[in-house]
């Protein structure tokens, strides 16, 4: 069999089985919409809650920048707690959704990928043998991958606070007497980046341990141990796959970002619906790419765990035996009645 690449095979994996990107896209747009439909819904709900006197509509009819923000000041007064408490709520629970939906989703595609890729290498006879799974450890990958989500969540929470803390760490950098509004965004970057690049690794550590969760029923401790030791093992294939997805993903974006500026430079010609529409198709359809690229780059993850360490080598073609024929021999003369001289 000849070499592997699993970043081809996972791109093949998507094609020939589109079922696993329209599931991913489905629980992560379905997700997306419920959060989006209740974020909206309670930002109106909460809206109708404020009360808005004469004055502060004539102050807002005004559009003077100064005025109008005097009077959302005074709307907002003694409401603003409140609707910060609602949206943390929102969010929790939103979060909780999020946990359920993801642990089911990454269960049905995983399960399908290690069956594409278990069927994939099959015919190699040094292939790793399947873990045996009873009935008893397939709830439990449930409960583990909610455990591996939950995590994620926090990680998210930590970053946020920890961009807080760069930006109250940087404004130590500048004062009301001596402002130096350079400096605290000089001091504030290389913060929020290291900040970043942590949330990232982590939260991409989490997401890989859940191959092993499907894979082998290991428990969150267990998975991300073997998540390590993959990127230790196969650091090259691993990268290739992140590094080559990565790069797709980026061109999406220009792209996705190339085109929607195309409807917002006629923003001042055309209706603002059909603005605003274009905008949403350019959208939906860049992140509809961005879900196949996130499924191709886990299907070669998933092809990384099921290769086999070492590939057969491909087998020779049979040789072809010849053998020299001696001319002297009589027997093999062509000359009728050949008497042999005495």
């Amino acid at each position: 069999m000849s070499r592997v690449s699993p970043t081809l095979e996972g791109f093949r994996a998507t094609f020939r089985q589109p079922l696993l990107t329209f599931a991913e896209i489905t629980w992560r747009w379905v997700v997306g919409a419920t959060a989006t439909f209740l974020l909206v819904l309670g930002f109106f709900e909460f809206l109708d809650t404020l009360p808005v006197t004469s004055g502060e509509q004539l102050f807002l009819r005004t559009r003077n920048p100064f005025l109008v923000s005097q009077a959302l000041t005074h709307i907002l007064r003694g409401s603003l707690g409140r609707g910060a408490l609602s949206l943390l709520l929102a969010v929790l629970l939103l979060s909780l959704i999020w946990m359920i939906a993801a642990s089911l989703g990454r269960l049905a595609t995983v399960e399908a990928m290690i069956d594409y890729f278990r069927a994939r290498f099959r015919q190699v006879s040094t292939a790793r043998p399947d873990p045996v799974l009873t009935s008893d450890a397939k709830p439990d990958r449930t409960f583990t991958l909610l455990r591996l989500n939950f995590l994620r969540v926090v990680v998210v929470l930590a970053g946020t606070i920890g961009l807080g803390g760069a930006a109250v760490i940087a404004g130590f950098a500048s004062s009301p007497a001596n402002p130096r509004p350079g400096l605290v965004f000089l001091v504030f970057l290389p913060i929020a980046a290291v900040v970043c690049l942590v949330w990232y690794a982590l939260n991409w550590l989490l997401s890989l341990a859940s191959v092993y969760v499907v894979r082998d029923g290991s428990d969150a401790v267990s998975a991300i141990s073997r998540a390590v030791s993959l990127c230790r093992e196969r650091t090259g294939a691993v990268f290739a796959v992140s590094s080559w997805t990565s790069a797709a993903h980026l061109i999406a974006f220009a792209g996705a970002s190339t085109v929607v500026s195309v409807p917002l430079a006629f923003a001042g010609v055309l209706p603002w619906r059909l603005v605003a529409l274009g905008v949403l198709v350019v959208t939906l359809a860049y992140f509809a790419v961005a879900d196949w690229l996130y499924t191709a780059r886990l299907a070669g993850y998933v092809c990384i765990a099921e290769m086999p360490q070492v590939m057969p080598a491909p087998t020779p073609p049979p040789q072809v035996a010849f053998c020299s024929i001696d001319r002297d021999e009589l027997i093999l003369s062509d000359i009728p009645n050949l008497v042999v001289e005495t």
